[in-house]
């Protein structure tokens, strides 16, 4: 593929809109009563539209699943963990999905997921360059050894089919990437993150970013089942929504997607769809529930990547 045809994009896209398809009905799935459920397809002014959805239930409180195919003429500065050889300034083309997930019940974490693929395009669309991008993380707030575990195997199996380096240069870029500097601590217990990578061709790559999309679902809906009925106290639902405020911190100040999203003047309801349904900042005052943080910080800054190598 060395020119972005119609039938080309209408063939990424296609591939894409099926990840979401399939998340969407796993995710929805989850909730043991019925769910509101609403999808709302929009259009971009400079370019491109997508589809987004949003899920409200007892079990998955707030979920967003969110698709986007969207053009521009100039490359933003966030799009990039490195400059391309334009230097952001071709025409574009990016593809993507984004999944974020937050459970009522604090047993279980908080996930988010992302796959995406930009084209830099040249006269007459010919693709210029390219790359893939995205990877999966998990926000626990209750410690569990057994979760953490199974996330990063469920990582490793499936990036192992690909290439036997992947999982340990992804996981360490998603230890660095997803960290808070002004409170020293990770968003959580990380999982892989990826950016202008090159998986072979085109049509390679895109098979890379589906199975990502599976493996995360799978482990995801595994930990979810694992954990929404587990009875939990008024103390730890109150804990759970104070510490859904670093994960709004580090989206609103860090995040790349965010300021991607909105130097590309991307649909802001799809861009903070990724915040929680509630939270809020009071100090601890319980010394039981301060050391019951102290011990949660010191669980998700482990690095994991590097315990499940030292057992395998």
């Amino acid at each position: 593929m060395n020119k972005l045809t119609k039938n080309n994009l209408a063939l990424i896209e296609s591939r894409l809109r099926s990840v979401q398809k399939s998340i969407d009905k796993k995710l929805n799935s989850l909730n043991i009563k019925a769910s509101q459920r609403k999808a709302e397809i929009w259009n971009r002014k400079q370019g491109g539209g997508g589809k987004s959805i949003s899920i409200n239930g007892d079990v998955i409180e707030k979920a967003a699943i969110n698709f986007s195919s969207i053009s521009g003429s100039k490359l933003p500065a966030s799009s990039l963990a490195t400059k391309s050889k334009s230097n952001g300034s071709s025409k574009f083309r990016a593809i993507g999905v984004s999944v974020i997930s937050h459970p009522f019940n604090p047993y279980c974490p908080t996930s988010h997921m992302n796959i995406r693929i930009f084209l830099e395009l040249g006269k007459s669309s010919i693709i210029k360059n390219w790359w893939i991008g995205g990877g999966f993380d998990l926000t626990p707030y209750v410690i569990s050894n057994e979760d953490a575990s199974l996330w990063h195997n469920e990582a490793k199996l499936t990036l192992d089919e690909f290439n036997k380096t992947y999982y340990r240069k992804f996981a360490k870029n998603c230890d660095e990437y997803f960290v808070l500097p002004h409170r020293n601590e990770n968003r959580g217990i990380g999982g892989i993150f990826f950016d202008q990578l090159q998986h072979k061709d085109i049509d390679t790559s895109l098979y890379l970013l589906e199975k990502i999309s599976e493996s995360y679902i799978n482990a995801y809906e595994k930990i979810i089942l694992d954990h929404r009925n587990s009875k939990f106290s008024n103390d730890e639902k109150d804990f759970q929504i104070y510490r859904r405020g670093r994960y709004v911190e580090f989206n609103l100040l860090f995040d790349r997607g965010t300021k991607f999203g909105i130097e590309s003047n991307g649909r802001a309801e799809s861009i903070l769809a990724s915040l929680p349904p509630s939270v809020s900042w009071p100090p601890l005052k319980s010394s039981r529930l301060k050391t019951k943080e102290k011990n949660l910080i010191k669980f998700i800054n482990k690095s994991w990547s590097e315990r499940l190598e030292c057992q395998g």
